[in-house]
């Protein structure tokens, strides 16, 4: 029989904590001050303690969060950001509307950024790198932190896919000067719109960035460099504060989703891996397969939503040039397909999702 099995669930997620969303958002609508203010530094106050961070400063979207990040930093005409090249545009979009320029780094099998790819990019006007930890996998923080040091980069965490991951039980986005993340609908801590956040333990650079966001201003009257407007709204920082309070429950609901994946495909495609100390978090569930358009198309003939994240690295783009080739991340594009994994899935659902997969190599082998 068939079945539809959608790849994300807004509205099942929201008419569960509907009560209590509403419940914030009347209260921000009572105070009237809708733009920063007391529920946004309450919400930052509150994801700080959640990642382990000493600063976290709103912003308007995961986009913003790393452009201001490296505005911070000071990075800006001509300089050079390693980042890696099968990210979605949105890091290399920051990056270049600094007047930076990205620097595309071919990625390991964990689908990360390779660290020795740092080594050999790096040059005279290198001043960062980022590392994006993909579909919720933590990069390797550790080769990285000690090649950076080594080449005085900066690190600036992209973690919009990753809020939650963990090495060692560290959070990602603490081991950089800077983490950046993003509260898109899609994401798993998501606001009703639009939003991000930078986390840091540097004080200077968290009122740098406060500044930045909000046109330069000291106060309401004195600018004291160039900004931008990129302000957490009030509204979308009150329903964050719910969500967060609901966030590790979803997120072992993810994990629970990946591993019963990883336990009935593992014999037909290659799925993510997993290592001691590492908390992946599952954004999203990526296998890699061969026949990979012929499995998406059948699964979605049986009513399976899934995706490619994403079929065109950033280097082969038309705004990057079409660069010279990086195998590994070329290979993979090819072969990469997400399937649901949504904290609503529910057993049944990703039973089915496993049998129409192998269903799907049973029959070409006839």
């Amino acid at each position: 029989m068939k079945k539809t099995v959608r790849y994300i669930s807004l509205p099942e997620q929201y008419s569960q904590i509907r009560e209590e969303i509403i419940e914030e958002i009347n209260s921000v609508l009572d105070s009237g001050m809708f733009i920063l203010g007391s529920r946004v530094e309450l919400f930052e106050r509150e994801f700080a303690d959640y990642l382990g961070a000493e600063y976290c400063v709103g912003v308007g979207s995961g986009t913003a969060a790393i452009r201001l990040a490296l505005s911070a930093l000071g990075i800006g005409e001509n300089d050079e950001v390693i980042i890696p090249a099968n990210s979605f545009l949105a890091t290399a979009g920051a990056v270049a509307e600094v007047g930076a320029v990205p620097v595309f780094a071919d990625v390991s099998e964990d689908m990360n950024i390779e660290p020795s790819e740092i080594i050999r990019l790096t040059g005279p006007k290198t001043k960062a790198v980022i590392p994006v930890h993909l579909t919720g996998r933590p990069a390797r923080m550790k080769e990285i932190t000690e090649i950076a040091k080594e080449k005085g980069l900066f690190i600036v965490e992209d973690c919009a896919q990753a809020v939650g991951a963990k090495i060692g039980g560290q959070c990602v986005g603490t081991f950089g000067e800077i983490g950046c993340f993003s509260f898109h609908p899609l994401k798993t801590l998501n606001c009703a719109g639009d939003g991000g956040a930078v986390v840091t333990d540097s004080p200077e650079i968290a009122d740098r960035i406060k500044i930045l966001r909000n046109h330069g201003l000291v106060d309401r009257d004195h600018c004291e460099m160039w900004g931008t407007n990129s302000r957490l709204d009030a509204i979308q920082a009150a329903v964050l504060s719910v969500n967060l309070r609901h966030l590790d429950k979803w997120t072992e609901k993810r994990i629970e989703n990946a591993r019963r994946y990883s336990e009935g495909l593992n014999s037909v495609v290659r799925i993510p891996g997993e290592e001691p100390g590492i908390r992946s978090v599952y954004h999203t569930y990526v296998i890699q397969a061969d026949h990979r358009d012929e499995l998406k198309e059948y699964l979605g003939k049986h009513g399976i939503e899934n995706k490619i994240h994403y079929p065109v690295p950033i280097h082969r783009q038309t705004a990057a040039g079409k660069q010279d080739t990086l195998p590994m991340c070329e290979r993979q594009a090819k072969r990469i397909l997400s399937l649901p994994v949504h904290q609503y899935l529910t057993e049944d659902k990703a039973a089915y999702v496993i049998s129409k997969t192998r269903k799907f190599y049973d029959l070409r082998e006839k």
